[in-house]
């Protein structure tokens, strides 16, 4: 249990929150929002002790044991993986280093003894007979094999040491674990492990997440920090991001009578508290929703990007033709072969592969960026196509402002390039910037810029979430939805794919599994699993 009482966080003269009292009890999850620079990873800091309170404090349970996800990947470099995962448990490492010390000595005192006999009782209270193999288990289940769990952190890339940060976070089942983006660098798969293991955790656990599917999937509780205030309601993301944006109408529409509106709103707390999404805790968030008072909802202040993509022209009915493509990396080894596929009018496809480079290197062929090792695309003559890369820093090696920079691809004055960043967000002052400064949340939503201006029939996505806060992802994702042209993207974003696909090509060294199903289905599907494991097996 974790007691946040009367805390109050400034910079200067910029007060982040004040008279902040929360009581985070076990056995919940709790999904902190907030839109950018409103203090989520500050919250969590606070909680942990890593930053100083202006006012207030935080309590844990005595004897409770807090956990937190690091963020320095750097400091466990002359540290073993299995080591580093093991000092997540820090009573429990501090015990192993001092009975090796002890069982060093070549004549052990008296004293010794006794200490010796205390710490072995301690570490089997610990279940320090297990940890090794609980802590390469876990380690397994993120994705690291056995391979890498002696080698030292420094070894590793690091995808792989943002896994073994979490498996350190996580390890030893701590009483209070503080998660600040978990789910970063995850392929899907592994977040779905994430999902299932935290569902199951009696431990109190707080989350800041941009995974929106992630959220709802595991947190019973959310606090939203906004208003200068943070505030703990009962259910997930979804149910905040639906009830604020019905909240908004209701505050627009001053016509409407006082109880028409309260009637409105238990409605719709009625029917969401009867359709909770697919949860470990969708008994106890149910009971949460019911509790919940109507004049608790609110329009959220926070701002929406105004992402609109339109298609100059209709596609026609020849859209994309692939055949028998093949890509390698630059060590030989095969992303993808055999890879053949027609796309048609209407269809929105997730390319998925469990190497993330495979879906990149198919998008940069069929942009004509690389070339490929075997194969041929053809596009279609009506086809006009916008392309979203990975890597965007090619686009911002210069000193132009963000109206000069968006000048150069598209048609319009300085008014149309002001009026299109504005759309993302970009005040009037961002304006003047220059590009090779830019965030790369900021980034991000000057490529969006450039796409919308393209006016394509067929957009080519290459995990467009990546740097996006909550916000430019739910509008993304919206407009995505309702596009008339075609979609060809990537994605680690559970809820991303599973609202735009309708179409699912999974990339492998042995060709593709192709399917028009919904991804929910296909990730649960038993058949495709098994092909699955057959195909990555084959090379």
């Amino acid at each position: 249990m974790i007691t946040v009482t009367n805390l109050a966080i400034q910079f200067g003269k910029r007060v982040l929150y004040k008279d902040v009292n929360l009581k985070f009890t076990a056995g919940n999850i709790y999904g902190i929002i907030g839109a950018n620079g409103a203090g989520k990873s500050t919250l969590l800091k606070a909680i942990s002790g890593e930053l100083e309170s202006n006012k207030g404090y935080v309590e844990t349970a005595p004897g409770e044991r807090m956990s937190v996800l690091e963020q320095d990947h750097f400091k466990y470099d002359d540290f073993a993986v299995l080591d580093t995962v093991l000092m997540g448990h820090q009573p429990l490492w501090e015990n192993m280093k001092e009975r090796e010390a002890l069982y060093a000595k070549e004549e052990m005192s008296e004293a010794d003894g006794n200490r010796a006999a205390e710490l072995e009782e301690h570490f089997a209270e610990m279940d320090g007979w297990t940890a090794e193999s609980d802590a390469a288990q876990l380690l397994q289940n993120l994705g690291i094999q056995e391979g890498l769990h002696y080698k030292k952190m420094g070894e590793l890339s690091n995808n792989e040491k943002v896994r073994v940060m979490l498996a350190k976070a996580l390890f030893g089942k701590p009483d209070n674990l503080l998660l600040d983006e978990p789910t970063n660098d995850l392929d899907l798969d592994t977040v779905q492990w994430l999902e299932e293991y935290l569902s199951n955790l009696e431990q109190t656990v707080l989350v800041v997440s941009h995974d929106r599917h992630f959220l709802d999937a595991v947190s019973t509780q959310t606090v939203d920090i906004d208003y200068g205030k943070v505030t703990m309601f009962a259910g997930n993301y979804s149910f905040w991001y639906q009830s604020s944006q019905l909240a908004l109408r209701q505050a627009q529409n001053q016509k409407a009578k006082a109880e028409e509106k309260r009637k409105e709103l238990e409605e719709f707390i009625r029917r969401f508290s009867a359709n909770v999404a697919k949860s470990k805790q969708t008994t106890s968030r149910r009971k949460m929703l019911e509790k919940l008072n109507v004049e608790e909802i609110q329009p959220s202040t926070r701002k929406y990007p105004g992402i609109i993509f339109t298609p100059e022209r209709e596609p026609g009915n020849q859209i994309l033709e692939v055949k028998d493509l093949r890509a390698t990396d630059d060590d030989g080894t095969i992303l993808f072969d055999n890879v053949s596929f027609n796309i048609e009018k209407g269809q929105k496809t997730v390319f998925l592969s469990h190497n993330p480079k495979a879906m990149t290197a198919l998008f940069e062929i069929i942009n004509g960026n690389r070339e490929a090792d075997g194969g041929t695309y053809k596009w279609g003559i009506t086809i006009t196509t916008a392309y979203l890369p990975l890597d965007n820093t090619a686009f911002f090696r210069s000193d132009l402002n963000l109206v000069d920079w968006l000048s150069q691809y598209g048609p319009g004055n300085e008014v149309v390039m002001k009026s299109y960043l504005g759309r993302m967000l970009f005040k009037q002052e961002d304006v003047e910037k220059k590009v090779n400064v830019l965030s790369g949340g900021e980034k991000m939503r000057c490529m969006i810029a450039r796409m919308q201006l393209q006016n394509a029939n067929c957009l080519i996505l290459d995990t467009p979430t990546n740097h996006l806060d909550l916000e430019s992802i739910q509008a993304f994702n919206n407009n995505l939805i309702g596009f008339k042209g075609i979609v060809l993207f990537s994605s680690h974003d559970h809820e991303f794919i599973e609202t735009v696909a309708n179409r699912i090509i999974e990339l492998t060294p042995a060709g593709t599994i192709d399917k028009l199903m919904d991804y929910d289905d296909y990730i649960y599907d038993e058949r495709i699993k098994e092909r699955k494991a057959q195909m990555y097996a084959a090379r």
